[in-house]
């Protein structure tokens, strides 16, 4: 009852929000599954406008896709379905490019005990959203952002 009741509680755009990364979650996790990661991100993108930025100051889109980060992060945790890092970072990129926010995944690599771990995050203008800002020291992220290419129709 907890869950409902702090449910009601958040601003009617924060439901909105968590609503639709309880939706996305569990689909792009399918869609990982598969046809894999590029194509994924390839599908997710065909599903997104333009790269406009959204009207506001930097600080307004700063906020607002903040709080869309933790409504995925909440989806992530406290929905019915548990997601990783990768599943989380591409509905968040994805639910803020249907906003016309410009984010990027990032993917970084460390090596633990002989072992390759890596782990994906989402960016908007350098700033990290989906993690700590210590992310960059933790893992090194490719020299690049993770960027579909839009497929070319014939």
């Amino acid at each position: 009852m907890d869950k409902w009741r702090r449910f009601w509680q958040l601003d009617p755009r924060a439901r909105v929000y968590l609503m639709e990364a309880l939706l996305l979650l569990p689909l792009v996790r399918l869609a990982l599954g598969l046809v894999g990661f590029r194509r994924c991100q390839q599908l997710l993108n065909c599903l997104v406008p333009g790269s406009v930025l959204p009207a506001g100051s930097s600080t307004q889109i700063l906020e607002k896709s903040r709080l869309v980060a933790r409504m995925v992060r909440a989806a992530g945790v406290y929905g019915p379905f548990r997601a990783t890092c990768l599943p989380e970072s591409l509905v968040l990129w994805w639910m803020l490019k249907r906003r016309r926010v410009p984010v990027e995944v990032r993917i970084g690599v460390r090596k633990d005990d002989q072992r390759l771990e890596a782990h994906a995050w989402v960016e908007l203008y350098g700033t990290v959203l989906n993690d700590s800002d210590d992310v960059h020291q933790r893992f090194t992220p490719f020299d690049s952002s993770v960027s579909p290419i839009r497929a070319q129709l014939p």
